[in-house]
């Protein structure tokens, strides 16, 4: 019963970050040591900047004043 509220508090906290624009840190690490063992890895914070670049756009992408 606490293994399954566990797992269920897992998969309830991926989606919450999910639906909010944050991505897995954990799995982009299990995906590069699997597919590109042995190659550079970005860090926590370059791995966030790089996903928020992404979904946003870099500086000066906005235009306008902002």
């Amino acid at each position: 019963m606490i293994d399954e509220l566990l797992k269920a508090g897992r998969y309830l906290g991926q989606s919450m970050r999910l639906m909010c624009g944050l991505p897995e840190y954990d799995t982009y690490v299990a995906h590069r040591e699997v597919t590109h063992p042995g190659e550079p890895m970005m860090t926590y914070e370059e791995f966030f900047r790089e996903r928020q670049e992404a979904r946003y756009g870099g500086a000066g992408k906005r235009g306008g004043c902002c």
